[in-house]
């Protein structure tokens, strides 16, 4: 279940499941246009780097942090969680060295960032101890457990019990737009074998449900 989340034009979406100041953006309320428009975050693309700016701008007064307080990495579809501390933050706006699709922190005032088209967003928050993640997971790091992968290192870094942790799917595509070919589908049930998580179609082609193979 998600909560939708309006500041001005902003509008985002936050999970009763996180404590955490938190956020799921879409693409409404930013200045960003063209096939960009309007909230676009990502500095890759030939998007004005000032309306990217002003875009982050606009997030973060919504969310009560500031641009520099946010950490984010090259993402490679892979399983590497990087820890961050606060010696990290201050760099959104210059290029990143670090390859990473899972971001752990114990740092008060850190905001770990992910982008995600189709894939998979999650969010992890362990009240107890005080530690956020956030996880980028597209099928090859599903099928490699990223989001465990991700508690594993929350507890083995800071002691969290993966009782205490809450977790928060967010938004990406759905097993109904979501196909694929033989080799997707059996890397999923190799890793979920009793589960239903893919469908199979006509011509040896595949549905599946990114979301029900993470939440498993």
């Amino acid at each position: 279940m998600f909560i939708e989340k309006t500041y001005n034009e902003l509008i985002f979406m936050t999970s009763p499941n996180i404590q955490a100041v938190h956020a799921f953006t879409t693409r409404f309320g930013g200045v960003s246009g063209g096939i960009y428009e309007s909230l676009n975050l990502a500095f890759r693309v030939d998007d004005v780097p000032g309306n990217v700016k002003e875009n982050y701008s606009r997030l973060c007064r919504a969310l009560g942090i500031l641009p520099k307080d946010i950490v984010c990495s090259n993402q490679v579809h892979g399983t590497f969680i990087r820890v961050v501390t606060n010696e990290d933050c201050g760099r959104l706006f210059i290029p990143n060295e670090h390859q990473a699709d899972g971001l752990i922190s114990a740092t008060p005032g850190v905001a770990l960032m992910v982008f995600t088209a189709d894939c998979v967003p999650i969010l992890l928050h362990d009240p107890v101890r005080n530690v956020a993640g956030a996880v980028h997971a597209g099928w090859r790091s599903t099928v490699s457990n990223i989001a465990g992968m991700a508690v594993q290192k929350m507890e083995s870094e800071f002691g969290s019990s993966p009782a205490d942790i809450r977790a928060a799917i967010g938004p990406c595509i759905s097993r109904c737009c979501y196909e694929t070919d033989a080799d997707v589908a059996d890397a999923m049930h190799s890793m979920l074998p009793t589960s239903n998580v893919c469908t199979q179609k006509q011509h040896s082609k595949y549905t599946v449900d990114l979301k029900e193979a993470n939440r498993r």
